[in-house]
């Protein structure tokens, strides 16, 4: 962080302990096995490695190929267990092969982290029907179905088990530029709430895990792109620095953990305070196509 400007007699938030190091203690996740969806990259990568750590065995569902090799490398590095399926979550027929083939090879998944999910920024005026239904489709249908798919699982067995869903702060305040998401994760916010009370009674807790910004290698390009324009992105946090991945990671243990048994139908918010933020006196509007270097709407493009 720049120590010369403005923010210099302010300390911010302490940075995280190190990669490595577990919220919980060794071996609380001994015997159970972990289902992520997306959990070959990104921030899903970096949950799955933390039960990994805390000793779970894990289910790495994606679509992409390379996606599924690179979470096999990373979490089989931490001597964990790790088993790949290809699996479409749009797809209900897909899913159930997924949960198949892990329970065939593991043992029943005692916790699911939905994080899959599809994204990009685009005025909502521009956006085609195609776009919007891909983006709730994978977002929002995908959530559902693979939790469908592992509540009736337990539900029939008579097993307690652990969902956790990854939001999004738009979920209430709305996404210029990313309407299709906004909405979508709004759904997964309530379908958190909705599933939490029907399935309390069967021993399922579901809560949501809403990330900050977490910057990492495997951000889409737009997403890379927009970074890459803020100056000095650390000032603009309330903490006064980005979040690391791992604090993402021992937060999703730690809600599906036998210390949070208790808490169900929650979204806890991992951003430093960000979303939060307000300003004495308001920033003037910049348009979201301005923001995106996009010229006048023209119907006919």
């Amino acid at each position: 962080m720049d120590d010369t400007g403005p923010t210099q007699q302010f300390p911010g938030i302490p940075r995280p302990p190190a990669v490595g190091e577990t919220a919980l203690k060794p071996g609380t996740f001994d015997g159970e096995v972990v289902f992520v969806t997306g959990g070959g990259t990104g921030l899903g990568k970096a949950i799955a490695s933390e039960f990994a750590r805390l000793g779970a065995s894990i289910v790495i569902a994606s679509r992409k190929p390379e996606h599924l090799v690179a979470g096999e490398e990373s979490i089989g590095s931490l001597g964990a267990k790790v088993l790949t399926v290809a699996c479409d979550i749009r797809d209900p027929e897909s899913i159930a092969a997924a949960f198949d083939a892990a329970e065939a090879e593991l043992g029943r998944p005692r916790v699911l982290i939905n994080n899959a999910a599809a994204n990009f920024p685009v005025p909502a005026e521009d956006m085609s029907p195609n776009a919007w239904r891909t983006v709730v489709d994978i977002t929002l249908n995908g959530t559902f179905f693979c939790s469908r798919e592992f509540g009736r699982r337990h539900i029939e067995a008579g097993t307690p088990a652990s969902i956790v869903n990854i939001g999004a702060s738009y979920a209430w305040t709305g996404g210029p530029g990313f309407a299709h998401s906004a909405a979508a994760k709004a759904g997964v916010k309530n379908l958190t709430e909705t599933l939490a009370v029907e399935w309390g009674p069967y021993g399922i807790q579901v809560n949501c895990l809403v990330p900050g910004l977490f910057p990492h290698e495997d951000m889409t390009a737009d997403i890379q792109g927009n970074l890459a324009a803020t100056s000095d992105k650390d000032a603009c946090q309330p903490a006064l620095r980005t979040g690391h991945r791992q604090e993402l990671g021992w937060a999703a243990t730690f809600l599906a953990s036998p210390y949070a048994r208790f808490i169900s139908g929650h979204t806890l918010t991992v951003d430093g305070a960000n979303w939060q933020r307000r300003a004495l006196v308001n920033p003037a509007v910049t348009p979201i196509r301005v923001q995106m270097g996009r010229g006048p709407f023209s119907p006919g493009e």
